[in-house]
């Protein structure tokens, strides 16, 4: 089996050490084949391969060192087109010629080391002219796909200019994660749900991806960016697309991710006039959490003193076709929240007819909960008889987490995707179109945001489910599902 050279631009930076090597260590650690490797981490600091080795050993636990005979420098500028003649000459070192380049950059760097590779040959595939060996090559561009519909475009644009849609590889973690991709097994694997997954059945359908943390260092960042970026137009949109998409016809690259296309092409889109009262932005400000106090957003290093960035955002979507038309899904994410969790909420609808009496507590209908992190798993909730005289009802969870099949790595996101762009396999990448169809959808939302300056920015303190204002979007009397406890206890949801 040829083996792959990964080459990491921002090969020196966070995401690197703290997410992307040790992605590739745990896959050098499994026992099944896979595509064997080497990796050149690309970087402004200056490295030799051994203290860069050095380095990533400090930030991780690595108990097999064989992995780093594996792991070289490149100290280089990638936005510099010249420095790409030292590039050449560190990958004519190796005997591969089958390229994966990962871009681990700030976006800022997202059109140029496209360009740059193009401009020195580097994006060359088998049978074209380089000046090096031909070979198979890939590209990871990781989020934000864009600021929003317009940059997207240009973006694409641009990686289009240099490299062929099936070489570019638009990673989200969110779609490595074992209990994401189980979604379309829990659909399409089994009769008893997929009957059911529709308006006659479900009432509501919420998706939570909350943090019980600020912003810390990237404070600079995430001011110019802010939640609707970071988190909904991405994230939370592609796991909505896994509820509400159509079976593919087979689960295949091309089939999966038309059905992915066609649910951002239903979203309806939001007016003016529909914005104020299906959209709530909220930033977090001080307030206690376990005892001590939290610094509000604005005192945040790198945050500007009068900035209105959201760091908690929540909407109301709806889809126009025939399998979701009337049902409203809620999504909803935030920083300084009371816990860290994301997860899918299935409200079904109620029965036609009240037979039994039922308990006076929420939630009195039932509910499929799909857990992603932590203690990833799913719980059914349905209404059982309590023992006794009468026919009091009471419900019952059916739960399964995943730590019940033994050693599975269910957490990795990474080291799946990565895997998977080894292997070629496109389907868990978000394709250019489905980017463009999503900013489509929520770049007027920004836009708003942008130009109604009367808007409200809810303030709510850390350590809350954040702004009260929220719970007015959810309709028919309904409030947000808060998590209370454990996925496996009894008592899981309440609505606060």
């Amino acid at each position: 089996m040829k083996e792959h050279l990964i080459i990491i631009f921002g090969g020196s930076g966070d995401l690197a050490s703290r997410k992307l090597i040790p992605a590739l260590y745990s896959l050098h650690q499994r026992k099944k084949e896979l595509v064997p490797f080497k990796i050149v981490a690309v970087g402004r600091t200056s490295f030799s391969n051994d203290s860069f080795r050095e380095h990533i050993i400090e930030k991780g636990e690595y108990s097999n060192k064989e992995f780093f005979n594996s792991l070289f420098y490149l100290q280089m500028d990638p936005s510099v087109k010249g420095d790409y003649s030292k590039l050449i000459e560190k990958l004519k070192e190796f005997e591969s010629s089958d390229y994966l380049f990962y871009l681990a950059t700030p976006p800022s760097l997202y059109e140029s080391i496209p360009t740059n590779l193009k401009l020195c040959g580097l994006n060359k595939e088998e049978g074209e002219s380089s000046k090096i060996k031909p070979g198979v090559r890939k590209i990871i561009v990781e989020k934000p796909f864009g600021y929003d519909l317009e940059s997207a475009i240009k973006m694409n644009s641009t990686l289009r200019g240099s490299f062929n849609e099936n070489q570019i590889f638009r990673i989200d973690h969110y779609l490595g994660k074992e209990t994401v991709q189980n979604i379309l097994a829990l659909r399409f694997a089994n009769t008893i749900f997929e009957p059911i997954w529709n308006r006659n059945y479900i009432e509501r359908v919420e998706i939570t991806a909350v943090e019980n943390m600020g912003i810390g260092s990237r404070g600079s960042f995430y001011d110019g960016v802010g939640a609707l970026r970071d988190m909904v137009q991405n994230h939370l949109i592609q796991l909505l697309a896994l509820v509400a998409m159509e079976p593919p016809v087979t689960y295949g690259e091309k089939e999966f991710r038309d059905e992915v296309v066609k649910v951002y092409s239903s979203l309806k889109p939001l007016t003016k006039e529909e914005i104020p009262s299906r959209v709530v932005r909220g930033q977090y400000i001080a307030g206690e959490k376990k005892g001590e106090m939290a610094l509000a957003y604005r005192q945040e290093k790198g945050v500007k003193s009068n900035s209105q960035t959201e760091t908690f955002l929540a909407m109301q979507v709806k889809i126009a076709n025939w399998r979701w038309e009337g049902v409203p899904f809620y999504i909803r994410t935030g920083k300084q929240m009371p816990t860290k969790v994301t997860e899918i909420v299935i409200h079904f609808r109620d029965t036609p007819h009240r037979l039994f009496s039922s308990r006076e507590e929420c939630p009195d209908h039932n509910q499929l909960i799909i857990r992603i992190q932590p203690n990833e798993g799913m719980v059914l909730k349905f209404d059982m008889k309590i023992p006794g005289s009468g026919f009091d009802i009471n419900q019952v969870p059916m739960d399964f987490t995943y730590d019940k099949l033994g050693e599975v790595n269910s957490a990795d996101g990474y080291s799946r995707l990565l895997e998977e762009a080894l292997k070629g396999d496109n389907t868990l990448f978000t394709r250019s179109d489905a980017v463009e169809a999503s900013w489509r959808y929520f770049s007027p939302v920004l836009q708003y945001f942008k130009e109604e300056s009367q808007l409200p920015l809810h303030g709510y303190p850390a350590g809350s489910w954040g702004p009260l204002e929220s719970e007015a979007i959810i309709t028919n009397g309904h409030r947000w599902s808060n998590p209370c406890k454990n996925l496996t206890n009894t008592d899981i949801y309440c609505e606060l």
